[in-house]
């Protein structure tokens, strides 16, 4: 059976250049980077040339890079950071409601601690409006956060546009940037943030190894405490090998970006014109402009996409569903509520993305047996296009 992987958001394989690069720091190069004898230099100049690396990928300096354990320590060190060191400025916060869990559920913890925060709302398109975040500071506002690539839908944010208001009300900006890291050009000058979030096997890295971005000048509170790893800024000893690891992938990354981009959007457009054309009664959420190149998160009215996600999983398919449905919870995907998205809608939306490694012929297998798929359980299914919800 072929086996297609179309799933690239969620996780991405290692890619042989970053893993032949790493294995050397299991076994050979294991120092400890905060020892001082020739073994732990050795370890420690390894981390430093990942730490350039990562920092090129978005115009930062190396100095401006503090290696974590994931994107979500990131978003929490951001957060929780920026919340103590301004306590005394102000307590209210803004971020959007289509944010990871990450930013989500650290926000709602900020709030049982007397923060108050503002969930900005998103246009049917999946975008924020620059408008919508002027109106919603106040005087005790102290940190926006709003991520830059969205992890469902894809939707591209207007950052640049968004860190300007912050910067005319002096406010720390934050970014999400985990879906968007080798996705699209990042220049952290440019844009403006404080603060960037990254994480390792979004972008053919390991897992298990993040990155914060923050800017020059800027000093939060530390996370972990500990040691004096980091610059002191982050105990507990370095994940040698993965860091080595993100480094090379994020080189890598900086040299094929532009291939990159235009292979997975080639094979995403077609993806879509080939399911929005073939198969009746389906819909693209958010904007198709400003979009993550692999992204198509598409919605089949009439049935479950749990159910499309389980057989094709059967055919050797791996995508996932655009709700947040498990064995342990039925609520709704956030971000496609947030879009007004049906809650009917919702249950019947798959995420597809593709990646470096998908070809055309996994798009044509994937989007042939999906129509068996729909239409199998489109018959199956108690509503239809004939009889409506």
């Amino acid at each position: 059976m072929r086996q297609v992987y179309l799933d690239y958001s969620a996780t991405t394989p290692v890619k042989e250049e970053v893993l032949k690069e790493m294995l050397p720091y299991f076994t050979e190069n294991f120092g400890n980077p905060s020892s001082l004898y020739t073994k732990g230099l050795e370890s420690k100049e390894a981390v430093d040339k990942a730490r350039e690396q990562v920092a090129n990928l978005i115009g930062a300096t190396p100095k401006e890079i503090f290696f974590t354990g994931c994107g979500s320590e990131s978003d929490n060190w951001a957060v929780f950071g920026a919340a103590e060191a301004l306590k005394d400025k102000g307590n209210h916060i803004i971020t959007t409601k289509i944010e990871h869990h990450a930013m989500l559920h650290s926000c709602e913890f900020l709030e049982k601690k007397g923060y108050k925060v503002t969930y900005l709302d998103v246009e049917s398109d999946g975008m924020v409006k620059p408008e919508a975040l002027e109106a919603a500071i106040t005087d005790d506002t102290i940190l926006i956060s709003v991520m830059m690539v969205n992890n469902e839908i894809g939707t591209i944010e207007p950052i640049k546009e968004l860190v300007q208001i912050a910067k005319k009300h002096k406010i720390l900006f934050h970014t999400d940037a985990v879906q968007a890291l080798a996705n699209v050009p990042i220049d952290v000058k440019d844009l403006g943030v404080d603060l960037l979030s990254m994480s390792a096997h979004k972008i053919y890295g390991p897992k298990g190894i993040g990155a914060l971005y923050m800017r020059k000048g800027l000093r939060l509170p530390n996370f972990i405490h500990g040691g004096g790893q980091e610059m002191g800024r982050r105990a507990g000893t370095e994940n040698l090998p993965s860091i080595v690891g993100f480094g090379k992938a994020a080189e890598l990354a900086q040299e094929n970006l532009d291939s990159h981009i235009e292979h997975c959007r080639e094979l995403r457009d077609y993806l879509v014109e080939r399911i929005t054309g073939e198969i009746p009664d389906t819909f693209v959420n958010g904007t198709m402009e400003a979009r993550h190149p692999g992204n198509a998160n598409i919605t089949f009215k009439y049935i479950e996409g749990e159910s499309i996600l389980l057989l094709l999983d059967y055919k050797g398919v791996s995508v996932s569903t655009g709700s947040a449905c498990s064995s342990k919870s039925l609520k709704p995907s956030h971000v496609l509520d947030a879009l007004g998205v049906p809650v009917e809608m919702i249950h019947g939306t798959v995420r597809f993305t593709v990646g470096d490694f998908t070809t055309k012929e996994d798009i044509d297998y994937t989007v042939d047996v999906l129509k068996e798929i729909v239409e199998k359980l489109r018959l199956l299914s108690p509503v239809n296009s004939e009889k409506g919800w």
